[in-house]
């Protein structure tokens, strides 16, 4: 392969978008501020958004972005390691969520609700600057 052919091969292939993966949650989510939920954390997405399901079915999972902690994405530099501490805090754990708006002023962004969430009566968001996660993402 020539020098050109490769470079353009090299540029076609960084051009085309990654597989993105999607999260398995697709519960129905709460739309109005104060409504309450609860759960065990099934999946964590990225360093400040989780699942939590009552049951074993992604079907009634429900997606949250952390209304109290804003982490790195993960292809940031500290995105890995902030999805990591949010694993570590709370996978399999049983979590009480209240919904609330977020800075746009809506319940529910990109598909999830917008929550706080407490762990054992503390919020996750507290829980995670203990563990002096990774935080200053949008």
């Amino acid at each position: 392969m020539s020098k050109l052919a490769a470079i353009l091969f090299a540029g076609a292939a960084l051009a085309t978008p990654a597989i993105a993966h999607a999260d398995p949650c697709e519960g129905r989510l709460p739309s109005r501020p104060g409504q309450t939920f609860s759960g065990i954390v099934r999946y964590v997405g990225d360093g400040d958004s989780l699942c939590v399901g009552g049951t074993s079915n992604p079907q009634e999972w429900i997606e949250v972005r952390l209304a109290d902690f804003d982490a790195p994405e993960l292809h940031e530099a500290e995105g890995r390691r902030a999805r990591n501490a949010l694993v570590q805090v709370t996978s399999g754990r049983l979590v009480e969520c209240t919904a609330t708006r977020g800075r746009s002023g809506r319940v529910v962004n990109h598909d999830r609700v917008i929550a706080i969430c407490r762990l054992g009566g503390r919020r996750i968001g507290d829980l995670l600057r203990d563990q002096n996660a990774p935080h200053g993402g949008n």
